[in-house]
């Protein structure tokens, strides 16, 4: 407390915009906050991109970038007098960040059920005894994410054929990390042309500008962009098949497609809020959290198998094991944490001016076909929520087939790196140490190919 006081005290000693009370919003793109707020983000995502080098998890100093970000600012607009505009704008942030927060929780419970149920496990035996190769597991997985991700999202579509790959590929990292690498690139680009696929397509969409059956006309260009890359990389994979089990065939628990069936009503209710009741989707996921709670009291109290728990407080005999709470606490929680740090830094560096500041200039200067696909290429770097969001607050004057590319390529464009999307950084949690920014950025230069393909072939198609 004592260090933290001495800072304020410095702080408070720098000069100011104004001698007078101001409730205006205030430029820092030039003034020492703005410099240090972009050399904190810069020194933060050094640690993330080093994250495996440092052993240091990603969200620790994502977290402390955030705070330290509106903290700069928070003593600036104390010192202009205007105490409310600091506060309203990180409430919005943090808002932002409790709907994304509570739809991956809700996700994540879902997808720790299904592993306790043993339901990836018992897929990853069928796959097995099928006699897929890696090269067909490989098709497989990227072809399910691609038509999934369109209904659910892309994040929750990557988790779970990322749980498949980590289960097929046992003992076979080098196909860890490509699998992992093609279902990144084939939910953002399934993605991309459904409203429901992405953040920024459903942002796009809630603003009016393209209505919803228009989004379709980027399923070609979003097809390309994940076959050119697949075809490529499929070259990379092991040759042969995962080994036999010797053991017998694992069998899914009692309940586990059962758990699979109110994962899909969840999503189906989480669309329907949005799509006929105009609420945020995150009310529908929470609701269909119910349907597992109450199911998961089913199994414990009604089920076919006897366990004993003593530690239980019940008077009597409990029936199953599930416990949600225990697939709760087993949630990414490093991510989960690190996507507060990105949201609030990033809300804090568009706050303070400095993505307005580029996106007057991309779209001023360079034109808008250059300036959407510079889009795509910073949210790679930068998360495609808050710069999508900052071309949406311009309003540039475009054409449809111009808010159709932005759309294209900021849902597209994270996936050139693994920071770039939230299905890549989830992803690097879930498959840790073996699917690393390091080895997607080996495939960076294909993905490319693919991203430039796909804005090709949107002009060709549509244009």
């Amino acid at each position: 407390m004592k260090l933290l006081l001495v800072i304020l005290s410095v702080l408070a000693c720098f000069p100011t915009f104004a001698n007078g009370i101001s409730t205006e919003a205030i430029s820092l793109t030039s003034h020492w906050v703005g410099f240090a707020a972009l050399a904190i983000f810069a020194l933060a995502y050094v640690f993330v991109i080093f994250e495996e080098k440092f052993h240091m998890r990603k969200s620790k100093p994502m977290l402390l970038a955030a705070g330290l970000i509106w903290v700069f600012i928070a003593v600036i607009y104390q010192q202009v007098g205007d105490i409310h505009s600091a506060e309203v704008a990180i409430r919005h942030n943090f808002l932002e960040y409790a709907e994304l927060f509570f739809f991956l929780l809700v996700a994540m419970t879902y997808i720790n059920s299904m592993l306790e149920r043993q339901v990836f496990d018992a897929l990853r035996d069928v796959l097995i005894i099928k006699g897929f190769s890696y090269r067909a597991l490989f098709w497989l997985t990227g072809i399910l994410a691609f038509f999934i991700s369109p209904i659910a999202d892309n994040l929750t579509t990557a988790l779970i054929m990322c749980a498949v790959i980590l289960a097929v590929g046992q003992g076979k990292p080098k196909f860890i990390a490509i699998g992992c690498v093609n279902i990144v690139v084939a939910a953002n680009a399934g993605g991309a042309f459904s409203p429901f696929g992405d953040i920024t397509t459903l942002m796009v969409w809630q603003k009016g500008l393209i209505d919803f059956e228009t989004f379709f006309k980027l399923f070609i260009p979003s097809v390309v962009n994940f076959l050119i890359p697949a075809l490529i990389m499929q070259f990379a994979l092991p040759l042969g098949k995962p080994d036999a089990i010797a053991a017998e065939q694992v069998k899914i628990k009692k309940g586990g497609l059962v758990i699979v069936g109110l994962f899909l009503a969840t999503i189906v209710t989480a669309v329907s809020f949005h799509n006929f009741l105009h609420l945020p989707p995150v009310f529908g996921m929470m609701t269909g959290l119910a349907y597992l709670k109450f199911y998961g009291f089913y199994l414990r109290e009604f089920g076919n198998t006897h366990i004993d728990k003593s530690d239980i407080p019940t008077s009597h005999e409990v029936e199953d094991d599930f416990d949600i709470f225990d697939k709760i606490a087993k949630a990414e929680w490093d991510t989960l944490f690190f996507f507060y740090g990105v949201i609030l830094a990033v809300g804090g560096l568009g706050f303070i001016g400095y993505l307005s500041l580029t996106s007057s200039f991309i779209y001023g200067e360079l034109g808008p076909t250059t300036a959407n696909i510079l889009v795509g290429i910073l949210s790679a770097i930068v998360d495609n929520i808050p710069v999508m969001f900052a071309v949406l607050s311009m309003q540039p004057e475009m054409s449809q087939l111009q808010w159709l590319l932005v759309t294209l390529t900021a849902g597209v464009g994270g996936s050139l790196l693994s920071i770039g999307s939230a299905a890549g950084v989830a992803l690097m949690g879930q498959a840790r140490g073996q699917y690393t920014f390091f080895t997607h950025l080996k495939w960076t230069p294909v993905i490319a190919l693919g991203y430039f393909a796909s804005i090709w072939v949107h002009f060709l198609v549509n244009g």
